[in-house]
């Protein structure tokens, strides 16, 4: 079994971000950072949960869900992951995420 905790605490931690985040800052880049993250969180989850199944994409909820989603999308992912690797490389991408999101 893979340990996905340090996965889901960079998510929780990004979602916290998000979620005490002034609505100006969510407007400008935060929340279509996290829509996008989710977005690629949700694909990855889908694809190892039904491989050559087309994903189905995450619909765009507003503004304010977007911590949430980020959230439901990563707890997916961990649920079906397989690798280190694919933690780590999901680690990566939320880190860049919250970055260029500026939170």
């Amino acid at each position: 079994m893979v340990d996905t905790t340090p996965l889901t605490r960079a998510v929780d931690h990004f979602a916290d971000r998000l979620r005490a985040a002034p609505q100006s800052r969510l407007q400008r880049s935060a929340a279509s950072e996290a829509l996008g993250l989710a977005r690629e969180l949700a694909r990855r989850a889908q694809e190892l949960e039904a491989p050559g199944v087309e994903p189905r994409v995450m619909p765009d909820a507003g503004m304010f869900a977007a911590a949430d989603q980020v959230t439901v999308a990563v707890h997916d992912l961990a649920t079906v992951i397989e690798t280190d690797a694919e933690v780590l490389d999901a680690v990566r991408l939320v880190e860049e995420a919250q970055k260029r999101a500026g939170v």
